[in-house]
């Protein structure tokens, strides 16, 4: 029970996140419709998508309140960057042949390559960062100026498109079923716009409801990933259980960065269904962009600015450097794979998954030299 219990509140938590992402996901792209392509999947999808890395992020560093904390934010960025830019695009291409759409899956170099010398360089800044084992505010707000150059760069390099509106419509059916209904299957979409048609003023309401949503479900899932990794720990009626005993930052590497990374998976795959490529896959190059830069970098500057310093220890960073150098590598590997040749095959999908794999069992040997 102290594994099973754990495990069903991370997918009861996951589930949640999804369902509240899918209205978010519906306000943002409202909101953001007149981006062009490309860009709205990396500013407005991706920031979308990656709420809930950010309230991870936020709720490990304050509720676990120590260099766990951060490592369990940074595990969830780490964790989520790798499965952003090798699993999502490797859904994108299976979902895509599985519908038969009879089209080949061709993205933007140029999309890619801006996407990724941001990225990468965002990787190499927060290894320096945590190589210095003492943290301050003004790290995190280093990791946020880049991403603010990141957003400044695209909006000056003629983002925005007021001649169309990406080809979609936002007059979306009513609602079809009772509100109880409505509330158990949490669709947030029909519980705030019910019949009426989207407009700016409901669009924000439904943005700020599912975001409430998402950060209370992403608190479940930090003490759910925080019980999972426990030795031992304590529940009603159950008494004292056993946990996998598990450093925090493996459970967030792999299982958090799954869990929160849905999102991001399902708006890739509905844009990739409607032959949005560019949008697809700059949502999870864009999303690893936002976790470094953003969900990262704004938690340290608040913790820096409220408690001061954060000291990781000697032994913490020398089992997160290296794994941030693992990130840096697979990253340009994954970039790799996505450049060579002009379509974005299945052979590249299988390629992507299997260097995932490895990172997994990587992140496993290593994390374990903490126990």
């Amino acid at each position: 029970m102290g594994v099973i219990v754990p495990l069903l509140l991370i997918i009861i938590s996951g589930w949640i996140i999804w369902k509240a992402s899918d209205g978010f996901e519906s306000a943002s792209a409202y909101i953001g419709r007149n981006l062009s392509n490309g860009v709205r999947g990396a500013t407005i999808n991706a920031i979308a998508s990656s709420m809930p890395e950010f309230f991870l992020t936020l709720f490990f560093l304050f509720v676990l309140n120590d260099k766990d904390g951060f490592a369990g934010g940074m595990g969830t960025t780490a964790g989520s960057s790798l499965f952003n830019g090798m699993i999502i695009p490797a859904c994108v291409i299976i979902a895509v042949h599985l519908s038969k759409m009879g089209r080949d899956i061709i993205v933007s170099r140029k999309l890619m390559i801006r996407d990724g010398i941001f990225l990468l360089i965002e990787i190499l800044v927060l290894i320096f960062i945590v190589s210095k084992q003492e943290l301050y505010w003004y790290h995190g707000m280093a990791l946020m100026s880049l991403y603010l150059v990141y957003i400044v760069f695209l909006f000056f390099s003629g983002a925005i498109d007021k001649s169309h509106s990406n080809g979609e419509t936002y007059e979306k059916l009513g609602k079809k079923d009772s509100f109880i209904k409505d509330a158990m299957q949490i669709d947030l979409y029909a519980l705030v716009i019910g019949n009426k048609k989207f407009n700016t003023f409901n669009a924000w309401v439904l943005l700020s409801v599912s975001t409430i949503v998402m950060g209370a479900s992403c608190m479940l899932l930090v003490h759910a990933s925080e019980m999972l990794g426990q030795d031992k720990y304590t529940l009603p009626l159950l008494g004292e259980v056993q946990g996998l005993k598990m450093p925090i930052l493996f459970v967030a590497l792999i299982i958090a960065a799954a869990a929160s990374s849905l999102p991001d998976t399902i708006i890739s795959i509905k844009d990739a269904k409607k032959g949005n490529f560019n949008d697809a896959i700059s949502c999870a190059l864009g999303s690893n962009i936002f976790d470094i830069g953003f969900a990262l970098g704004f938690p340290l500057f608040i913790y820096g600015v409220l408690r001061g310093s954060l000291d990781l220890g000697e032994k913490m960073v020398s089992v997160i450097v290296p794994i941030l150098w693992v990130l840096f590598a697979l990253t340009v590997l994954s970039f790799l794979i996505y450049v060579v040749g002009k379509r974005m095959s299945r052979t590249k999908a299988i390629m992507l998954i299997f260097s995932y794999l490895i990172f997994v069992a990587y992140a496993a040997a290593k994390s374990l030299s903490l126990i």
